[in-house]
């Protein structure tokens, strides 16, 4: 699961279309939104200072962020119908989808690997959104849970490999 980090900022880029509509539905102005994106770059700021500030970066927890963001995929493609609560919700999305993509970044431009999925970023982005062009109309909410499956299986793939450092050591 060395890979689970390219497969992530590949997914992260892909589904964002899909997200962005999803987030201006629910968000039904256009300030709202902008606020929305504000909160989320504040966010994405606090979780990329949190783990540069980390003591010991060796021990990141990283799958817990692949959940996390698995977690919050899910729930969004769930939600089928606005409702009263939906920009309060949207806000707490916003900013806890930001604290851990804040959280991602900083710890993935600490690997190894970095600058080879930086290169292989850029190609399988462009395959995946020519690929997605493809596709007849589906429902934003089907590829945001399907996103939020991937990430929860990277996360345990990443639980497993872990298991196995432990063991060797």
């Amino acid at each position: 699961m060395k890979n689970s980090p390219l497969f992530v900022t590949v997914g992260q880029v892909a589904i964002l279309p899909y997200y962005i509509i999803w987030l201006k539905e629910a968000s039904m102005t256009y300030t709202l939104f902008a606020l929305f994106f504000a909160m989320f770059s504040f966010a994405a700021a606090w979780g990329y200072r949190v783990f540069q500030t980390k003591k010991n970066k060796q021990r990141s927890y990283i799958f817990l962020v692949y959940a996390g963001m698995g977690v919050v995929f899910l729930g969004v493609g769930l939600i089928r119908s606005p409702f009263d609560a939906l920009p309060y919700l949207v806000l707490l999305i916003q900013v806890l989808m930001g604290f851990l993509q804040g959280y991602f970044r900083a710890w993935h431009i600490e690997q190894k690997e970095y600058h080879l999925h930086a290169v292989h970023s850029y190609l399988l982005v462009g395959c995946a959104m020519i690929g997605l062009s493809l596709v007849q109309v589906l429902s934003p909410g089907f590829f945001l849970i399907l996103f939020g499956c991937l990430l929860i299986v990277c996360a345990i793939g990443e639980i497993f490999r872990k298991n196995d450092d432990w063991e060797a050591a």
